[in-house]
């Protein structure tokens, strides 16, 4: 019997501490890269699985709702959380398919280019990302 990877809620609000990481790596969170983001959930994420939250909403959209409200906290360390995602990846790397991984780093170099390219410190973080997405822990 072949055992489906499921996505669950916990991968995608991963994702959305990853993505705030991304886009607040130089210390500012832009309205730019938050739309961003949005426009990728609705775009590519919606489309990855089935999976809902406990208020029938695509799951996906967990990826913005955490992202927003990281935003909205104060002195967040972004350090933080990207380690939090990493940890995440470590614990579940059978979630962490080639695809999966691909759609990770265009959606994180998309919120890097999207306010006046990408610059040094996003530009570190998505090499480190890359480096982690292919360790296999």
């Amino acid at each position: 019997m072949k055992t489906k990877k499921k996505l669950t809620l916990k991968f995608y609000q991963n994702l959305g501490k990853l993505f705030y990481a991304m886009a607040a790596a130089d210390k500012q969170v832009r309205d730019v890269e938050s739309n961003k983001l949005k426009e990728l959930v609705k775009k590519q994420w919606l489309a990855v699985d089935l999976i809902e939250d406990p208020y029938h909403t695509d799951a996906a959209y967990q990826i913005e709702i955490v992202f927003d409200w990281l935003n909205s906290q104060e002195n967040l360390n972004v350090k933080s959380c990207y380690n939090d995602f990493v940890s995440y990846k470590n614990d579940q790397p059978q979630l962490f398919t080639e695809p999966i991984k691909k759609l990770i780093l265009k959606t994180a170099g998309a919120i890097a280019a999207s306010f006046s390219g990408v610059n040094k410190s996003e530009l570190i973080m998505l090499a480190q990302l890359d480096i982690d997405l292919k360790k296999n822990k």
